[in-house]
């Protein structure tokens, strides 16, 4: 299982921070703690596509703090390979269309490479 260390607050939509090599960037959006399934909060399913992991690799998005019923909880999301790997292709999609420095040289780009990175270890998975 490799880790994503992340901090974010999930009110209607959380925000994970990976930390692949280069640093943390902010990447993948979480669905809201209020739409998921308990497994999903402990980490125990998928947090996209409810998937159970048990027994199966897992991409670990980090502790999460987030409001539910008025207080806050602590959730520990965690996704398949496919999912982390899908999503973090189009949070790169979306970031190399509106960043100057993809559109010129990738390889200068912090983000853009944290993303390929995080594609690449989710497909390791």
């Amino acid at each position: 299982m490799r880790r994503i260390t992340a901090t974010a607050e999930a009110y209607p939509m959380a925000t994970t921070s990976a930390t692949t090599g280069t640093g943390p960037v902010t990447v993948l959006p979480l669905p809201g703690i209020g739409e998921l399934t308990e497994q999903q909060v402990r980490g125990q399913a998928c947090v996209w596509d409810a998937v159970p992991l048990s027994g199966v690799p897992a991409v670990d998005l980090g502790p999460q703090t987030a409001a539910r019923a008025g207080s806050p909880v602590r959730w520990f999301p965690r996704g398949c390979p496919s999912c982390v790997a899908s999503r973090a292709h189009r949070a790169l999609l979306d970031h190399a269309s509106s960043c100057e420095q993809c559109a010129g040289d990738g390889a200068r780009c912090g983000t853009g490479l944290d993303l390929n990175r995080l594609i690449r270890q989710a497909r390791r998975s």
